[in-house]
């Protein structure tokens, strides 16, 4: 199929979806107006008995803890299923030289935007811990946190070149926080189990409403995602970026 062809049936595609898409948008609740009752109960009650100020935290690792467990694995699983496909020996060394594609010139790495990426990634990573800890009071979180904080280790590529990155990113401490924090996460249900409860139900002190460190047991739920999570999107960055490089010559094929 040509280009053109394939421009002309998207666009036939895009005539046939866009009404439906209209009425759609139209006939959409207003921004911040919900037609269920469950916003609400979840607000009248989440502070007073799990002593939260961030709801969404209080749904996803006490409401529907056991939901977030099943997601969790789904991740972990989903980033095994690419790394398992991906690895192999292909740039796993540290001096391993960039791929070079035919007629595509590697241009040199910019030392501003080195110097631009040593600066913040620190910073970027600092507000990443500070987003995954302040889970039980401000939006955010241990899976917004850990992106944020991937995003940050990331920035080591940018700054230091392929061997700066491979020296902060070991996969051997990637895959523990990866399938630490699945665990970590699965055995506070076991934990509750343990103690005659239900699982995942909550056995440690709850905190003060509005304290960081508020919450009991979704705070070592929210340990165990932040990890997870920052150690599979760091592994899928690392297979990601040993795709991009080749052997040396003396390897051999």
């Amino acid at each position: 199929m040509s280009p053109k062809i394939r421009l002309l049936v998207f666009l036939a595609a895009v005539v046939c979806i866009l009404p439906a898409v209209g009425r759609l948008a139209l006939q959409m609740p207003a921004f911040g107006a919900h037609p269920l009752p469950y916003g609400d109960a979840i607000d009248a009650a989440a502070p007073g008995e799990r002593h939260v100020t961030n709801m969404v935290s209080a749904i996803n690792f006490d409401y529907r803890g056991f939901d977030t467990l099943g997601e969790e694995f789904m991740l972990l699983c989903a980033v095994t299923g690419t790394v398992v496909l991906l690895r192999g020996h292909r740039g796993e060394a540290l001096e391993a030289r960039p791929g070079i594609v035919r007629g595509r010139a590697i241009a040199p790495r910019s030392e501003a935007v080195a110097l631009i990426s040593r600066l913040t990634a620190p910073v970027i990573v600092l507000f990443g811990v500070y987003v995954a800890l302040h889970a039980m009071t401000t939006p955010g979180g241990g899976f917004q946190g850990g992106v944020i904080i991937a995003t940050g280790m990331l920035l080591a590529f940018f700054g230091d070149g392929y061997p700066g990155w491979r020296r902060v990113s070991n996969s051997k401490v990637l895959d523990a926080f990866e399938g630490g924090g699945a665990a970590l996460y699965a055995l506070c249900g076991f934990a509750s189990m343990l103690l005659g409860l239900p699982f995942l139900t909550n056995f440690l002190p709850i905190g003060t409403l509005k304290d960081v460190f508020s919450g009991g047991l979704m705070l070592v739920e929210n340990a165990g995602v932040g990890l997870a999570v920052t150690g599979s999107f760091l592994l899928l960055f690392l297979e990601f970026l040993e795709e991009t490089r080749t052997k040396k010559p003396k390897d051999g094929p």
